[in-house]
């Protein structure tokens, strides 16, 4: 299994780090497009809760996203991860300011989008592939799930078929794609899981993110848990579905995430998921990975 640490090393020649930026602000799960609440676990900040300040021009972003990790990446480089709500979901002269600016910075070597696959119009795509002649670009596509019955339930708000085609459209511009999967949906099994794992592998994506199911403050998702409805994986249960899971993952897909932690002050379970460095030392140990 490649995780991403390794592949970036190889590939950049030097340690890499996401900065976690703010661009497009909204998403039409939320703004009345497709619905008005988003989806069910997704928090105010709309997934990107970690980002820098939405109000500061690009470069000063990155310098203040910056100044969380140089202690960590002394002379590294880094990507510019325009991580919450839907990064695409803006007008075209907007998309193509932004991105520019973070693609000038010296030391970003990489361009990440995080957004919905309903939000690659033919547009964005060509924006997107004139970038990637620049730096590379990727794409990180929520998918969460391929059932749509757990689909439905978490108000993604779009089929499976368009993730599907949003694949296929992105590969044909030659860019790279990052899938987002959700582990602990309620209701899902194991095999449910593994299903979904190895479906984001058999579409020819280039990488996958593993995220633990986080109930958040604010989300309908917390009403929903404070009735009982929601049950939540200890630390055991969710490394036994990583072991799963993971089997399915050929050694070309870069895996980018085999957790998540939610922000402290929002986050109301499961709570170990806050201890970040006694997860992840338990499933590099649990794992047998390296790093």
């Amino acid at each position: 299994m490649k995780l991403l640490n390794e592949y970036l090393r190889d590939r950049f020649g030097c340690k890499v780090f996401k900065l976690s930026l703010s661009g497009a602000r909204t998403c039409p799960n939320r703004d009345g497009t497709l619905g008005t609440g988003g989806c069910i676990f997704c928090s105010e900040g709309g997934s990107g809760d970690f980002a820098a300040g939405a109000d500061l021009p690009i470069h000063d972003q990155i310098m203040e996203a910056k100044k969380r990790v140089e202690r960590k990446n002394p002379g590294g480089k880094y990507i510019a991860y325009f991580q919450s709500f839907t990064g695409t979901y803006a007008p075209l002269p907007y998309l193509r300011r932004i991105f520019t600016e973070a693609l000038e910075e010296e030391d970003i070597v990489a361009l990440s989008v995080g957004t919905r696959p309903d939000c690659l119009g033919e547009e964005v795509l060509s924006l997107l592939a004139e970038l990637n002649r620049v730096k590379p670009v990727w794409v990180e596509l929520g998918l969460q799930t391929i059932h749509e019955r757990t689909a439905e339930y978490i108000r993604r708000g779009y089929p499976l078929s368009v993730y599907d085609k949003a694949v296929r459209d992105l590969h044909r511009e030659g860019l790279e794609v990052i899938v987002h999967v959700i582990l602990g949906l309620p209701g899902e099994t194991v095999e449910d899981m593994t299903e979904t794992v190895r479906y984001v592998a058999d579409s020819g994506a280039e990488g996958i993110k593993l995220q633990l199911l986080h109930v958040l403050k604010g989300t309908d998702l917390e009403m929903e848990y404070l009735e009982g409805r929601v049950p939540v994986m200890t630390l055991e249960e969710y490394i036994n579905v990583l072991k799963a899971v993971t089997k399915e993952i050929p050694e070309r897909l870069v895996v980018h995430r085999l957790t998540g932690d939610g922000p402290k002050n929002l986050l109301l379970a499961p709570l170990w998921s806050a201890d970040k460095k006694r997860v992840l030392n338990t499933i590099r140990r649990e794992l047998n990975l390296n790093e």
